[in-house]
């Protein structure tokens, strides 16, 4: 009988086949309510927030207990079933894309504060607590949570963890990596794991700074422990305008010269002025062919200090316009566009490709430059925000998703600024993760030798492949091919190379 069938009815005979085996194994640890599989259910679980690509999941499981992900872990691995574990599906890397026969584990559910310990300066949360409901939570012991995402009202510290996220503050105050004291959770096969610790140093490894960006690949993250600031007594922020992109660029690189690290220091081109301005009214300059936004935070005396000397700087290099934030109110207005950037962008375009490269300071002029001959050569539109101190650049592609030969075209753009990246001395990402859209880009950067190190490290934690496979690394085999249409001056698309 199957053997009559076509290849794709028997595929479906075979996911339906496997579906059901999946769902009566969950049904013995989990609770009826916990459980998805039909298509209207599981379809809001299709992708995360790089929605160009989607696949609906074989099953849903949402626990409510450690012992339940245990479970869930334990059975999957015993059937082979892969495993995608979830947040709030806020990433814009495809890190949270479902496999076709497999599970998406999601951890809302795990949305408690545990503890606030302000002696120590320190939270004690479940995976799912949303970044800024730490800091509301810790607000009156006077403490905050550093790392500050654009997503921050919605994406959950687990997906945090996974993606090494940042924010507008991370120049000063660091990654998610430097924030993080403790990972709690489990491995594929079900068994408790533990990385870092409450002390300055832990025995052994260093394994917490392994796990922290691995994307989902090593161990499922269930609770977290946090560091935590004092907020400061003032912030005042630097709006400052430039006449030419290059001028803007130099004067990140003279901040940095001087040697002051500001709160934040961020970077907007042209476009995304007009477009962030039109939505939030920030009061942006919209004839700047850059902005860049200074913050200094500390004593009051430390902040007169910094901003005097930033402004100078920025002057020196040629800023046409400076102002200061008056008050806090003024401060968080200025700061309302960069933190608008994405929705601001949706305003204007039917989807867009959020990207998210790495490259050193000196070369923000250059890469612009670049990605502006870009626009020409894809006949797309794109908006630069940087997160300029760092070097972390977010050019937003604009495109129509519904339209084959757009999202080609935005692919092909995308890989170009990764790779143009990665040849002026940067890396293909610097906060949002590999995921799905990185792979091919992976294969510029690292060797075969280095990608195989990276497996064998995966293979280490998860010796059957199953969680998170497809991602982050990419195969020899996918290398292989990709490198060869590089040699003939093309590239493969990712839909191109699934199969590998």
């Amino acid at each position: 009988m199957i053997a009559s069938l076509s290849a794709e009815q028997q595929d479906l005979l075979e996911k339906s086949e496997r579906q059901t085996q999946v769902v009566q194994a969950l049904n013995a640890c989990l609770p009826a309510h916990a459980l998805l599989w039909h298509n209207e259910d599981t379809t809001p679980y299709e992708c995360d927030g790089l929605s160009a690509y989607r696949q609906r999941p074989l099953v849903v499981a949402l626990p409510e207990t450690e012992a339940q992900v245990q479970a869930v872990l334990r059975v999957c691995h015993v059937l082979g079933v892969p495993v995608v574990a979830r947040g709030a599906g806020t990433g814009l890397s495809g890190g949270a894309m479902p496999h076709r026969l497999g599970v998406t584990l999601s951890l809302a559910k795990f949305n408690k504060i545990i503890r606030i310990d302000a002696r120590s300066r320190s939270a004690q949360v479940q995976c799912g607590v949303r970044n800024l409901a730490i800091s509301e939570a810790a607000a009156p012991h006077g403490l905050y949570y550093a790392p500050d995402p654009s997503s921050q009202i919605a994406c959950t510290i687990g997906g945090n963890v996974a993606e090494n996220a940042g924010g507008v503050h991370c120049l000063k105050y660091g990654l998610t990596l430097h924030n993080i004291l403790k990972v709690r959770g489990f491995t594929m096969e079900g068994d408790a794991v533990e990385f870092g610790g409450e002390a300055l140093d832990t025995a052994g490894l260093d394994l917490l700074s392994i796990v922290i960006g691995s994307e989902g690949m090593l161990a499922v993250t269930t609770e977290v422990t946090v560091k935590l600031v004092p907020k400061p007594q003032l912030a005042r922020c630097i709006m400052a305008s430039f006449d030419d992109i290059r001028k803007a660029g130099d004067a990140v690189a003279g901040v940095i010269a001087a040697g002051i690290i500001p709160a934040g220091l961020e970077m907007m081109d042209k476009p995304m002025t007009a477009a962030v301005e039109d939505y939030v009214h920030a009061g942006y300059d919209l004839s700047a062919s850059a902005i860049l936004l200074c913050e200094s935070d500390g004593t009051p005396e430390e902040v007169e200090e910094e901003i005097g000397r930033m402004s100078a700087v920025l002057r020196q290099h040629g800023a046409s316009a400076i102002a200061v934030s008056k008050d806090e109110a003024e401060r968080l207005k200025f700061w309302s566009g960069r933190k608008n950037a994405f929705p601001a962008s949706g305003r204007i375009s039917p989807d867009y490709m959020c990207m998210d490269s790495t490259i050193p300071r000196k070369r923000l002029a250059d890469i612009l430059i670049a990605i502006s001959e870009m626009e020409k050569k894809y006949g797309l539109r794109c908006c630069n925000v940087f997160h300029a101190g760092d070097g972390n650049l977010h050019p937003l592609i604009l495109f129509d998703a519904n339209d084959p030969d757009q999202l080609h075209r935005c692919e092909l753009f995308g890989a170009d600024i990764l790779e143009t990246s990665v040849a002026m001395g940067g890396t293909v990402t610097g906060e949002h993760g590999v995921g799905i859209e990185k792979l091919n880009s992976m294969c510029v950067q690292f060797s075969a030798e280095e990608n195989e190190q990276m497996f064998g490290v995966k293979r280490a934690f998860d010796t059957k492949g199953l969680l998170n496979p497809g991602k982050v690394i990419p195969t020899p085999q996918r290398c292989a091919e990709y490198g060869k249409m590089l040699v003939r001056g093309g590239r493969l698309k990712f839909a191109e190379l699934e199969r590998f």
